[in-house]
């Protein structure tokens, strides 16, 4: 099973080929750059890098929302570009719970933080539940956006230990320090932002469930109206 995971859901782009249970190749960038000038030839270069055959795909991952207007428009036009012209399926990846994959099997609850602005954050809380010789991943709070200090009150009473990671983080940490009274950590810097490498992963998860949309089907799930569209119906 080959599958490769696209994720410009964030200040992250990133794109990454699975092959089975090895990770063939990723290429990640957090800087500056706006992922319609680096997504593509980032695909392009890592293409080449691996001598893949596209034609060899067995699903195309894509981090499928809550995020970032324009980086969720980017991946899903990638995504259904790449579908369409390969006859591919698509597995839509929840941004957040690719997000959490990034701290597989851990016992703590992890919260992943994406800052929507204005003390607002996408955000959910998952568990990994020992499956055989694996874990799978349970969501225990659901993707949503919420306001910050509602969801670490949340947190505080499942009265369980959680790990944060992602974007917010940093914009929140005075909160996240000041309202938080379960024991927490914060992921270090290899794993605390989004990887193209956990869109992959979990998207061959869902692929051998049979979780796949046809790529004309796919629409990025923003949980919530733009900006421009909300001012235009206030």
């Amino acid at each position: 099973m080959k599958i490769l995971g696209l994720d410009s859901s964030g200040l992250v782009a990133g794109v990454a080929v699975v092959e089975d249970d090895v990770l063939l190749a990723e290429y990640t960038t957090d800087y500056k750059k706006t992922h319609s000038q680096t997504l593509l030839p980032m695909l392009e270069e890592l293409r080449g890098m691996i001598e893949l055959d596209m034609n060899t795909l067995d699903a195309i991952a894509v981090a499928s929302g809550p995020g970032s207007f324009t980086g969720l428009r980017i991946g899903s036009a990638t995504a259904k570009g790449l579908g369409l012209a390969l006859k591919k399926p698509l597995v839509e990846v929840p941004t957040l719970e690719g997000l959490a994959y990034n701290l597989w099997g851990t016992s703590k609850l992890v919260c992943p933080l994406m800052d929507a602005r204005r003390n607002q954050v996408y955000t959910a809380a998952y568990e990994f539940v020992p499956e055989g010789e694996s874990f799978r991943l349970r969501s225990v709070i659901s993707q949503m956006p919420e306001d910050i200090a509602e969801m670490l009150k949340k947190l505080n009473e499942l009265g369980r230990e959680v790990i944060f990671l992602g974007d917010g983080v940093p914009v929140y940490l005075e909160l996240i320090r000041k309202l938080t009274k379960v024991p927490y950590s914060l992921a270090p810097a290899h794993a605390n932002r989004q990887r193209a490498a956990c869109i992959a992963a979990l998207g061959a998860v869902y692929f051998a469930e049979g979780r796949t949309v046809a790529a004309a089907d796919h629409r990025p799930e923003y949980l919530r109206k733009s900006q421009a569209e909300r001012e235009e119906e206030s």
